[in-house]
């Protein structure tokens, strides 16, 4: 039995742990969201993971039976048809998604409807630029996404980019990039963020929608595994090296081109989604219970 512990801002939405399981293109599914639920801390998974606004509104039906609990949803504002993200929006709103995730572009109209209806919204940056215009479109909080996250990643260190972004905004900070450890909770905690946001872990679930393949490879590699590239979407991002096309090959579809960030160095096993919950609670109570006094 672990310990629950918490921040003002996982308070105001509800969870049992300050923690959120990151929304990862095309491997977060509906299932992952409800063991997240369960097992007290946020899931996420981005709209377009589904094909069709349908099968995404369908997913929130469904969601909605399965439980009463927080769970978030990843609008990718900039990388959406116009068409598409008006549709998933009002899907949002009709089924009263708790949590909403902004990301490459302007929150502004979508933060609007989303807090009519009382809903959070997070907002991923890579630098304070963006994070500043994102506080002035009224997000209630920043995931500040540190050099070597997973996917579309920045460059700062997370123990400038933590601080920094703490020290010269009003809004909640999350911190996103390398956490795998409650040992790096407890550290992102220390710089002032007020939830751990963890997607490379969370690979490695039984729930997680990636091939097994793919789940294997992450326990299988480490940090220098890694590869920091903008060869495969025009925007830098990390993948697992073995995954990339070799010079010569024919473009591999994206589900054959697999990310990950840094963290898959402590990732050794998979496991359920409530285990991997137990064990970094557990961690984080451990390391702080072993900070000097």
């Amino acid at each position: 039995m672990t310990t629950p512990f918490s921040t003002p801002l996982s308070r105001r939405i509800g969870l049992k742990y300050p923690i959120v399981c990151a929304p990862m293109f095309i491997i977060s599914n509906r299932e992952m969201l409800v063991a997240c639920a369960e097992a007290g801390i946020l899931g996420a998974m981005p709209s377009l993971n589904r094909r069709t606004p349908e099968a995404f509104a369908e997913d929130l039906a469904w969601l909605r039976d399965q439980t009463d609990k927080p769970y978030a949803i990843n609008l990718t504002i900039g990388l959406t048809d116009p068409d598409r993200l008006k549709q998933d929006v009002e899907s949002c709103l009709k089924h009263e998604v708790p949590v909403w995730i902004t990301s490459y572009g302007d929150p502004t109209p979508i933060v609007k409807l989303a807090h009519q209806q009382g809903a959070t919204v997070l907002h991923d940056v890579v630098h304070l630029k963006h994070a500043k215009k994102a506080e002035a479109a009224g997000v209630d909080a920043i995931i500040g996404v540190s050099q070597g996250a997973g996917g579309h990643a920045g460059t700062t260190h997370p123990y400038v980019l933590l601080p920094h972004l703490r020290a010269n905004l009003s809004v909640p900070v999350v911190a996103a990039g390398c956490i795998s450890l409650g040992s790096q909770i407890a550290a992102a905690f220390s710089l002032g963020a007020e939830l751990a946001y963890i997607g490379t872990r969370f690979i490695a679930s039984k729930e997680c929608g990636a091939p097994d393949a793919y789940k294997e490879l992450v326990v299988s590699s480490g940090h220098e595994d890694i590869a920091y590239t903008d060869q495969v979407t025009g925007v830098p991002a990390s993948f697992i090296k073995s995954t990339l096309p070799k010079e010569g090959d024919d473009a591999k579809r994206w589900k054959e081109v697999w990310s990950a960030g840094q963290g898959v160095t402590q990732v050794r096993d998979i496991r359920s989604i409530r285990e991997i919950t137990d064990q970094l609670v557990t961690e984080y109570h451990e390391a702080v219970s072993a900070l000097p006094r």
